[in-house]
């Protein structure tokens, strides 16, 4: 592939990986702001970013096989276009249940981008090329978070939360202008049926077992969640018998370090999703910041990742990914279990110090991860292995709100969040971040016991 359109490539995949990043950490400073304008309860702002991660979650396997067959490049730009409407629509959101409902549209758009970049990116650059580039675009991500809390609260302060939506638009037509001037489509299974059960069998399941967990501790929500497991098998069981199915669960039997590179990053995003959530209540309410004073604590973490990031990538092109990930996973729990002891009178260094911890340890591990990943399957597989790394991220962050949600629901209650609830805040905070820290411990050994690539 000729050196411009490598360009272009890079430059759209970029620009996307910001955008999605921005909008989702400018949005985390805003809640609290929208929450008081709607009078949504806590529970119900929760969903506010969950049915964005359910909607991409749920779509994003299937979205990933339909980019092998009909192409990767088309796939992503209706992405952009998806995610470009769905920011205007929500200027003119009337409600907080409306303003959900384009949540779950702007996930649409996103499954479409997040199952495409990564394997266009794989497919137009040389193994010894791929993790520096992935690098780059992981950076983007976390420069996105970076500018995302600050901008954030900067627009939020100033002009409203719904401005958050309109800067976003503009950066949707940039990248989708972009899109438009890639030449190829990379449609490596060009052909081949598409399994429309399978696809409907796995919606269904993600939909029953995370809504399930945001109703606990009810017996419907145990009910939902044995619903989705119950779907689960079957999804697995078809999947054995038909000819081209969604996943190819295969991999995961045969492919050592396919599999264990895709639970690595289950556990590590399952552990640091809520992170930007929780603390972003937590200086707010607690702290009793400005939403444009949090987001520039809570730029502390992002700003390293987008450093490191890079470095990260290009350590994996020489050394083993397991190496460098597992060393990033340590860092994140030791990361996470410094933030535990957060309370209303720890010093502002403090929260800083673990939060640069933080992003230092996922700077390592998620561009050599990433790098595992793609570098482990045939290039036949580069859109499924992408979907399901993409996969694995976000049903990471469903697991990770969902546990947020469900500690809410036994210290809090469904209740808006006032000064005489903020002990039960607290306790809620640290136990998840308690539970985060133990998950991350554990994932040091799974990502060790991936195996060597080389």
């Amino acid at each position: 592939m000729n050196k411009t359109t490598q360009r272009s490539v890079l430059l759209a995949t970029t620009v996307a990986s910001f955008l999605t990043a921005f909008m989702g950490s400018s949005l985390n400073i805003a809640l609290p702001t929208i929450g008081k304008e709607f009078a949504m309860d806590a529970i119900l702002l929760s969903w506010v970013p969950l049915a964005f991660t359910l909607a991409a979650a749920m779509l994003l396997v299937p979205v990933g096989r339909i980019a092998d067959i009909r192409g990767h490049r088309r796939i992503f730009v209706y992405g952009l276009a998806a995610s470009m409407v769905s920011y205007l629509l929500a200027l003119v959101a009337p409600s907080g249940p409306a303003l959900i409902v384009v949540r779950v549209l702007q996930g649409i758009g996103a499954a479409l981008m997040f199952a495409t970049s990564t394997a266009i990116l794989t497919s137009s650059f040389p193994p010894g090329e791929r993790g520096r580039v992935l690098g780059i675009n992981v950076a983007a991500v976390y420069t996105g978070l970076s500018v995302g809390p600050f901008l954030g609260g900067l627009l939020t302060q100033n002009l409203g939360w719904r401005s958050i939506f309109l800067f976003s638009s503009v950066l949707a037509l940039v990248a989708l202008v972009l899109a438009w001037r890639i030449q190829g489509e990379w449609a490596e299974a060009k052909g081949e049926r598409f399994d429309l059960v399978g696809s409907a069998v796995y919606g269904f399941t993600v939909v029953a077992a995370m809504y399930g967990l945001s109703r606990l501790p009810g017996w419907d929500g145990a009910g939902l969640l044995l619903i989705g497991l119950v779907s689960g098998f079957a999804f697995n069981e078809w999947e054995k018998r038909v000819e081209n199915p969604i996943l190819n669960l295969g991999l995961f039997r045969r492919n050592r370090v396919f599999a264990f590179s895709n639970l690595a990053a289950l556990i590590n995003y399952s552990a640091t999703a809520a992170v930007g959530f929780l603390l972003s209540l937590y200086l707010q309410y607690i702290k009793g910041l400005s939403p444009q004073s949090a987001g520039l604590v809570l730029v502390a973490q992002p700003i390293m990742q987008a450093i490191f990031s890079p470095m990260a990538g290009r350590l994996s092109d020489r050394i083993e990914s397991r190496i460098v990930a597992s060393s990033g996973m340590a860092l994140t729990a030791l990361g996470l279990g410094l933030l535990i002891f957060l309370g209303p009178a720890t010093p502002f260094p403090y929260i800083i110090a673990s939060l640069m911890l933080l992003g230092l340890g996922f700077a390592l591990f998620s561009s050599p991860n990433t790098n595992a990943v793609m570098s482990s399957v045939e290039k036949k597989l580069y859109g499924v292995a992408s979907a399901t790394i993409g996969t694995m991220r976000l049903t990471g962050q469903m697991l990770s709100l969902g546990i947020a949600m469900l500690l809410f629901a036994l210290f809090i209650g469904r209740v808006q969040i006032s000064p005489q609830y903020y002990p039960a805040f607290l306790t809620s905070m640290r136990t998840a971040f308690t539970i985060f820290a133990a998950l991350c411990f554990g994932g040091i050994f799974t990502s060790f016991a991936r195996g060597n690539m080389r």
